[in-house]
């Protein structure tokens, strides 16, 4: 019988505290990392501030413009310029942090709960139930992501909420794949077998010593999911599936700007940039994570 791993749960250690040792080990081995790694905290850091009080960021308004101040280039009254409609872009970029990020976060959060109760279901029992799931999963990963958001946001109608959801179940069948993966290494492991061995039932053994041992790969892929769910959202928005005008998503900031790229760059760039470096952060962060739990 091979070697105890160190964060072996004991039949009478909750899961909970469990995992929270786990994703704590995780977070300690990815906070150690080089100047990239810092400068991608910080990174989310600020658009988090943003997300959660924009008001403290900017003093004008996202919707209402401004007379007489329409497409100025960015100076020290606007330092990221104004748009056609005299509306500050800078401000339009703060509050765009709110719809892009909770959508993100709506998107992230139901494919990981989703996915992970299908993966864990499908990999801890196995036979046709395991088959059945696995099927739908491949079904869903044989349609493009970006075409199954489509389609389900046509059904559910537009809107920030609805294009998270479309986003979050194109995401499902990538969680539940890499949890079900990891719940068959985990569920043949020796310590597991211990403790059915010694009496342990299914539901708890599965909860208290597979569950935890299974989800560090599986939040590496949600922050990476974090940054390609912006992404997602912010295609959508610019496409016009997202948020309906004036709301300021960020995707929809691109697309209204895209008519002045000649003569106001700033209207389109300053958001791009803003979607690239978050994503990017949101990546290195996973690679970070993914490295420390390796």
């Amino acid at each position: 019988m091979s070697a105890l791993p160190d964060t072996f749960p004991s039949l009478s250690t909750p899961a909970s505290s469990t995992l929270a040792a786990r994703a704590h080990s995780v977070w300690r081995g990815a906070r150690r990392g080089p100047l990239s790694l810092w400068l991608a905290w910080l990174v989310l850091a600020a658009v988090a501030l943003c997300a959660l009080a924009p008001g403290l960021v900017t003093h004008f308004s996202p919707v209402q413009g401004i007379a007489g101040q329409q497409l100025q280039a960015p100076g020290a009254a606007h330092w990221l310029g104004t748009d056609a409609l005299g509306r500050d872009v800078y401000t339009r970029v703060v509050y765009g942090a709110v719809h892009s990020l909770s959508g993100a976060f709506v998107a992230v959060a139901m494919g990981l709960v989703l996915g992970t109760l299908l993966g864990l279901i499908a990999g801890a029992s196995g036979g046709l139930v395991d088959d059945a799931i696995m099927r739908l999963v491949d079904v869903l990963l044989s349609v493009p992501a970006l075409l199954l958001s489509l389609a389900i946001i046509i059904i559910l109608g537009f809107g920030t909420i609805n294009a998270a959801i479309a986003v979050g179940v194109a995401s499902i069948a990538g969680f539940a794949r890499l949890l079900r993966s990891e719940v068959v290494r985990v569920r043949r492991s020796d310590y597991v077998e211990a403790a059915f061995g010694s009496g342990g039932r299914f539901w708890p053994v599965l909860w208290r010593h597979v569950l935890p041992n299974s989800l560090t790969s599986v939040i590496a892929l949600a922050a990476l999911q974090f940054g390609s769910a912006i992404l997602a959202i912010s295609t959508l928005g610019f496409l016009g599936y997202g948020a309906p005008p004036p709301t300021p998503e960020w995707g929809l900031l691109i697309a209204e700007g895209r008519n002045y790229i000649s003569t106001a760059w700033w209207l389109t760039t300053v958001p791009g940039l803003v979607v690239v470096l978050v994503v990017l952060s949101a990546n290195r962060i996973s690679a970070a994570l993914h490295k420390a739990n390796a």
